[in-house]
């Protein structure tokens, strides 16, 4: 059974940082680029950052970059995301989301349409 594991989130001021984790079980970690989306309060699951199979690459959209941070530790089969700079429009569910890298190729998807399996999200609140 696959399950993905969020936490790390919670309440912070605007300026603040958090690192959130997923912990990964049931697939072969290493196989897998991983994801992490988020959504806020009335609008649609939106794509923040990705990582490639060996961590080799990463992808991130626009409002966090240069901000967010992505890392992966395959011996702990653990994603990782580092948020900086914090704002009250960050404040969302923060879902990691595993893609199969087949022919391993270090892909970096961003469309949520490639993802099929997701945890169940952790809440970051940001106050201003």
């Amino acid at each position: 059974q696959v399950q993905l594991v969020e936490s790390g989130g919670g309440l912070v001021q605007a300026g603040n940082s958090l690192r959130l984790s997923c912990v990964v079980s049931g697939l072969t970690f290493s196989h897998y680029a991983m994801a992490w989306f988020r959504q806020r309060p009335g609008e649609d699951r939106e794509f923040v950052s990705v990582i490639s199979w060996s961590g080799r690459d990463t992808d991130y959209s626009d409002s966090a970059k240069g901000r967010f941070t992505v890392s992966r530790d395959n011996a702990k089969n653990t994603v990782y995301l580092q948020m900086s700079s914090l704002r009250p429009e960050d404040t969302a569910i923060y879902y990691c989301a595993a893609f199969k890298d087949s022919a391993r190729f270090d892909l970096v998807p961003r469309s949520i349409l490639d993802y099929h399996d997701w945890g169940q999200g952790t809440q970051v609140t940001v106050s201003s």
